[in-house]
């Protein structure tokens, strides 16, 4: 049976791998690239996949994290710990395929890039009734040869070079009939340990079980990440996968800017000290707030939260936080400064204007933008001006600070 709207197809998620030669001390897929796991990286595609109505991973024996980590993808995902092989692994995943699945995709998450394109080829594929199994390949660009040592032993020697027209690199997804993937992994219970080791994918155990597999033209973005170098080759392949996120990956690299304006009330407490900009004006009543009401320096921070997209202010420094309470400005655009960094960004720069009647300012400008400028570790330049008397500005109730900040990728 193939696959129809009343029939689509599951797809199986190898991604028990510790990946050993790629050196990162975890399993392979849940190493990171762009912010993301290999593995979510693969499913974030698959999901694009309107024929797959099922997606079962594979995750890795003993090994909690990943389950964790893919837990807000939902229903249409399943997990199930893997065994001591590959094909062992895979079997796993079959037993929890849907019995209604009329086709199955096998697919390595260390091939988390592959393309929506590729899944819709080898589906189409199979969707003819003879076809049974399908691959996607590369044609092989080098020439390749079989090597063979002398008495088991010592330097190896050139026995014969295939045609490269003949030869091709296959890849993942692989894509089956479910009654002859499920039938020919059912073999695997009479196969000696020598024919084991000779089983390297799906493909080759729907062969041996006497199918006849059709290659379809694979592509270079699903290439296996194997070796620690290939980890920059597939992060120049990441773009957003998300809907709402279709931005060109070129774009994720230019400057980002972000935008904050704070607001504080004078306070009726004639004794609390007036900070702003990092300075204290000790001739004015101060900002109330749960910190030390500098509008100047809040600003700023929100605008550089805002740039990075990692919150706000009251994400960081909120009412809930009791360590911040009565914390100085220059203390939070610090911390802030931090926090932006940590997130893998650099800071090019901040601008703050406020609008209110007092501190007197202009006589300190340079000074405020030394202070602030030290602390974030970038420049930051501070201006004002007044509403000409309008709002509570105007009254000298209160005070608003506008900022905006641009930061760039590190």
């Amino acid at each position: 049976m193939k696959q129809t709207p009343s029939h689509p197809s599951s797809l199986i998620l190898v991604a028990a791998g510790m990946g050993t030669r790629l050196g990162a001390g975890m399993p392979k897929a849940l190493v990171q690239v762009a912010g993301k796991s290999l593995a979510e990286h693969a499913i974030d595609r698959i999901l694009q996949v309107a024929q797959i109505n099922e997606i079962i991973v594979v995750t890795p024996p003993d090994d909690q994290r990943m389950q964790s980590a893919l837990a807000g993808y939902g229903s249409k995902l399943r997990t199930v710990p893997g065994g001591a092989s590959r094909a062992d692994s895979v079997r796993r995943g079959l037993q929890l395929v849907s019995d209604e699945a009329a086709t199955i995709l096998v697919h390595d998450a260390a091939r988390a890039f592959a393309p929506v394109e590729l899944y819709q080829r080898v589906l189409q594929a199979l969707e003819a009734p003879e076809t049974k199994a399908v691959i996607p390949a590369l044609a092989v660009t080098d020439t390749i040869s079989v090597v063979a040592q002398q008495d088991g032993h010592g330097p190896e020697f050139i026995e014969q070079t295939p045609a490269r027209s003949t030869l091709r690199a296959v890849q993942t997804p692989q894509g089956f009939d479910a009654e002859v993937l499920r039938a020919a992994h059912a073999q695997l219970d009479h196969y000696t340990e020598a024919e084991l080791e000779k089983v390297t994918d799906d493909a080759s155990i729907v062969r041996a079980y006497g199918t006849t597999v059709q290659v379809v033209a694979g592509e270079q973005q699903a290439l296996k990440v194997t070796h620690p170098e290939d980890l920059e080759v597939v992060s120049k392949l990441v773009t957003p996968t998300t809907p709402a996120l279709h931005i060109a990956r070129e774009a994720m690299d230019l400057p980002r800017i972000g935008n904050g304006i704070d607001v504080h009330a004078v306070s009726d407490d004639p004794s609390r000290p007036m900070w702003l900009a990092g300075l204290h004006f000790p001739d004015d009543i101060g900002l109330s707030g749960h910190s030390d009401g500098d509008a100047v320096a809040h600003a700023a921070c929100d605008a550089l939260f805002s740039a990075a997209g990692i919150g706000d202010l009251g994400t960081h420094f909120g009412v809930d936080r009791p360590e911040f309470a009565g914390a100085s400005g220059v203390s939070l655009i610090a911390e802030a400064a931090r926090l932006v960094r940590e997130a893998g960004f650099e800071i090019g720069n901040i601008a703050v204007q406020f609008v209110g009647r007092r501190p007197r300012f202009a006589a300190r400008r340079e000074e405020a933008s030394q202070v602030l400028s030290a602390a974030v570790g970038a420049p930051v330049s501070v201006i004002a001006t007044t509403s000409d008397g309008l709002g509570y500005e105007g009254e000298g109730t209160g005070l608003t600070a506008y900022a905006t900040a641009l930061v760039y990728p590190r």
